[in-house]
Order: C-alpha cells, then sequence, then structure tokens
C-alpha cells in the first residue's frame, strides 16, 4: 500500500469518536510472509485508516505519513530488515473518527510527508501527535493489528 491520499481527505471522512484499540496479531496473519522483513501495519476494523509511523533514522527522529489501509488489508509502512529497536505509530479511523495513540509526541502534516525532528512541531508549520510506541525487541519483522475492539495494545513480531 502506498501513501497516495491527503490525511486532509481522511479527516474530511472522520465522524464522531469510536472507541478503538490496537490487539496483537497472531503469528498466522504473519505466517504468509515470513521470509520478507519488514513493518506492516494491518486493519482489523470495517473502515478506512490513515497510518503515520515514526522512527529513528541516521538523519535523526522521522515521522512518515500517511498510508490509507482500506478495511480488512494490510500495509507495508517499512521494507526491508528492520533496523531499529523502536517504532512509533498513529492512526485515524476515517469514518468513526477513533484514533490509536499514545504519549510519544511527534511531528505530522495534513498531507503525505516525512519529518525529521520530533521538536517545534507547530513552530516549523507541523501538527504534533501522540504516538504510541513499539518495542521490537531488535526483531527484523513486526506487525501491529488495528482493532475496533477494546483490549491490550501490542504488536507481533
Amino acid at each position: 500500500m502506498s501513501k497516495k491520499s491527503p490525511k486532509a481527505t481522511l479527516r474530511s471522512l472522520v465522524s464522531a469518536p469510536a472507541i478503538v484499540a490496537m490487539v496483537a496479531s497472531g503469528v498466522p496473519l504473519f505466517a504468509a510472509t515470513a521470509a520478507h522483513a519488514d513493518f506492516r501495519v494491518c486493519n482489523a476494523t470495517q473502515n478506512l485508516v490513515g497510518v503515520a509511523i515514526g522512527y529513528r533514522a541516521k538523519e535523526g527522529w522521522t515521522t512518515e505519513g500517511w498510508w490509507q489501509v482500506p478495511a480488512s488489508t494490510c500495509a507495508t509502512l517499512i521494507e526491508g530488515e528492520l533496523q531499529s529497536r523502536y517504532y512509533y505509530l498513529y492512526a485515524e479511523d476515517a469514518a468513526r473518527g477513533g484514533r490509536w495513540t499514545g504519549n510519544v509526541n511527534m511531528c505530522v502534516a495534513e498531507n503525505e510527508f516525512k519529518v525529521v525532528g520530533v521538536n517545534d512541531c507547530f513552530a516549523r508549520g507541523f501538527q504534533r501527535m501522540g504516538f504510541k510506541e513499539y518495542d521490537t525487541g531488535r526483531q527484523g519483522s513486526w506487525m501491529v493489528q488495528l482493532s475496533d475492539t477494546p483490549g491490550t495494545q501490542e504488536g507481533q513480531n
């Protein structure tokens, strides 16, 4: 899945907030692509979800978005062997307005973006959102499943 549609389009579809949570994906969903190392997000909701990711790169803390992940599909956000131990995720449900958030503030933009640095978001013309941290334990692959069923917030290698 590529980053094609702007977040502004996603936001225009957002309605009332929904109760949403991230839940761990079981190994069977990941087993089909076990030979490929990457960071994937699977959308187990019935709605379109916009996703942004944050990570540590050579040039510094970086955030990228927006991937639009349709209902019951997966998107690869980072292809290849994961280089960092920690990754950060923020997502919005286009139809119900729910958000998957955390307490790590990072910068995002309205449209497709890649931002280096997590400080002074507003001063640099960006928004600040709370991202959820995932400790991959230095695994080569990781997957997060987004669900609208309340539950624990985890990812799965």
